[in-house]
């Protein structure tokens, strides 16, 4: 199938693209890579009125780590992000990268962007996921400025994201590190869409105090922070508070997941029934959790 009818406009910087989404009304739509909202147009499940294209505004393609964690800038390409070998952004937040490998395939992670796949608000996307587990702060632009709101405020429901018609994202920013954090996922075939995503990070103690080296006997957990995609219309966040204080071993990764499974009321679908769902969420979790807590 062949898109709707609609008009194609290119923005040369942020102002513009914000004053062209104003003039345009709420059916216009942000292009950056691409690779989400062009199939959804072609089969016509997307239908905007018209594209203001902004893959052509400088100083939105960045990945930089310092003292106040990391800024990732909306037109950064998943590829980017998956080979990038910086040492900043690899002691903190490898996490990202390590996920990356999971997004699609080569020409999507060569093509999409960073900012792009936020603003679709997919609840199995990598990138949605990450955003809430660490706890990212989503930078938008629009009439009446700069403004910044919370992952886990942003993702409203399915397809549903917390920016104005007029808003543009212009970067993603996750404020603290992460080491011991950990992304898998299942999907029927390499590429598809997960049919379960867990995304987990830990807190690790030994029981003096000094951080642990991640053998089963050799720490205890602080905090544990767990979200799911694929189980909801959004990111779900789950309530793993009874985790704190439990060692840091392979019986309170197999707790954890069950604890996990229990809070979701996933969908039937396609790809699987809400038990389907909730066996392979116990089990990505607990495999999420015993990957973040490797040194």
């Amino acid at each position: 199938m062949k898109p709707a009818p609609f008009t194609y406009h290119v923005a040369h910087d942020v102002a513009e693209a914000v004053a062209l989404l104003a003039d345009l009304g709420e059916d216009a739509k942000v292009l950056a890579g691409g690779q989400s909202l062009v199939p959804m147009m072609n089969l016509r499940l997307a239908r905007p009125s018209a594209l203001v294209d902004i893959t052509r505004i400088a100083g939105l393609d960045y990945l930089r780590a310092g003292p106040d964690g990391l800024h990732v800038g909306a037109l950064t390409r998943h590829r980017a992000v998956e080979t990038t070998q910086d040492p900043a952004v690899l002691a903190g937040f490898g996490v990202l990268q390590r996920s990356a490998r999971w997004i699609g395939h080569y020409p999507i992670r060569s093509r999409g962007t960073f900012g792009g796949s936020i603003a679709h608000g997919d609840s199995t996307a990598e990138w949605c996921i990450l955003a809430v587990l660490l706890g990212a702060q989503i930078i938008l632009a629009g009439p009446a400025g700069q403004r910044q709101v919370g992952a886990g405020d942003f993702f409203e429901g399915f397809f549903t994201i917390a920016a104005e018609p007029d808003e543009v994202i212009t970067e993603v920013w996750f404020p603290a590190p992460a080491p011991h954090a950990a992304l898998t996922e299942f999907a029927p075939r390499q590429g598809d869409f997960a049919t379960v995503a867990a995304a987990v990070s830990l807190d690790l103690a030994k029981a003096d105090g000094a951080e642990a080296n991640g053998q089963p006997d050799g720490g205890v957990l602080r905090q544990a922070r767990i979200v799911l995609g694929g189980v909801s219309p959004a990111p779900f966040v789950v309530d793993a508070a009874s985790l704190a204080g439990q060692p840091a071993a392979a019986g309170t990764w197999r707790e954890a997941g069950e604890l996990a499974a229990a809070q979701i009321d996933p969908p039937d679908d396609e790809s699987g029934d809400a038990r389907y769902r909730r066996r392979l969420t116990a089990t990505l979790v607990s495999r999420a959790l015993a990957g973040a807590s490797r040194p």
